[in-house]
């Protein structure tokens, strides 16, 4: 499997600055509360970050998935910053306003920017929220040592199984559909099992975010005793439809080798879990950490969101 040699980057400047031009409309459209844009410096580049919030409390990091940044947690922003500083992240190696100057090569390097970031910020306890790729992310930064963090949610968080044909065809059958007329894009999003497909704005970045050639690498699966060494608190969220892994044989297994884990399988959600179900995971990421006791559970109440 190759290793990046390269930053992600747009094809030419003009690409960017057309992405920047639509990331900077969506801001302006989908952007709830205001928002202080933040430029920080890390070993790999210059991360963009949205601070919204109060001055006092532990932080909220949210990091978006692959081909994801700040603005798909949209609908976040203002229940969290009720109460506490938020900080959404456009990832390094993602299309949006963070540029990447050197490679990311392993998951310790991506760790290691995360890192930086959060030094730069002040975080000495922040609470990590990551999607997908995003929680693989906060998963690195923990095991490099990088510390600053009380906790961790994890929503359908790639690391967990082996990444198979299955999810790749998702991914596909996704990136061909969002080029659908709106209608039908909308109308087959539960019959892929991608309720990102859904969401019109975020759609037009995708569009424009064609000429992004994302390097960085691929999540190999943890072993026992990585995910054992892990000692801040962890909650993970896992589509019950999910098409990164089987959220059955995710759960059971975490609760085998981490059993002060909470792991949650949602029902009538897949790998897309934070569009599908963003009330829940706000309620999630507000009430933990929890108790201290394993915890495999199903909500009764439906989750699934227009």
């Amino acid at each position: 499997m190759r290793t990046p040699d390269q930053p992600s980057a747009f094809t030419s400047d003009s690409a960017r600055d057309k992405y920047v031009a639509a990331y900077d409309r969506v801001l302006g459209e989908l952007w709830p509360v205001p928002v202080d844009a933040i430029d920080v410096e890390t070993r790999a580049g210059s991360v963009r970050i949205h601070r919204a919030g109060t001055a006092e409390g532990d932080p909220v990091i949210l990091l978006a998935g692959a081909g994801g940044n700040a603005l798909a947690w949209y609908r976040y922003i203002e229940p969290l910053a009720r109460t506490r500083p938020v900080f959404a992240v456009d990832p390094l190696g993602e299309p949006g306003r963070s540029v990447q100057r050197r490679p990311l090569a392993s998951g310790t390097e991506v760790g290691g920017w995360l890192t930086d970031a959060l030094a730069a910020l002040g975080a000495e306890r922040a609470h990590v929220v990551g999607s997908s790729y995003g929680g693989w992310t906060a998963m690195e930064q923990q095991l490099g040592g990088g510390g600053r963090v009380a906790a961790l949610t994890l929503v359908d968080p790639v690391g967990f199984a082996p990444l198979t044909g299955r999810f790749y065809r998702w991914v596909i059958v996704g990136g061909m559909a969002a080029l659908l007329p709106r209608a039908l894009r909308r109308r087959i999003a539960d019959t892929v099992g991608n309720g990102t497909l859904r969401e019109d704005v975020l759609m037009t970045l995708m569009t424009a975010s064609r000429s992004f050639r994302r390097r960085l690498p691929i999540p190999p699966p943890y072993s026992d005793q990585q995910v054992r060494e892990l000692s801040v608190p962890v909650q993970v969220l896992l589509g019950a439809r999910s098409a990164l892994h089987d959220a059955q044989a995710v759960a059971a297994r975490l609760a085998t080798i981490a059993p002060s884990w909470r792991v949650e399988i949602v029902p009538g959600t897949g790998h897309a879990l934070p569009v599908e179900a963003p009330d829940l995971v706000i309620e999630r990421i507000l009430a933990f950490p929890g108790q201290a006791q394993a915890e495999i559970a199903t909500p009764k109440h439906g989750t699934d969101h227009d």
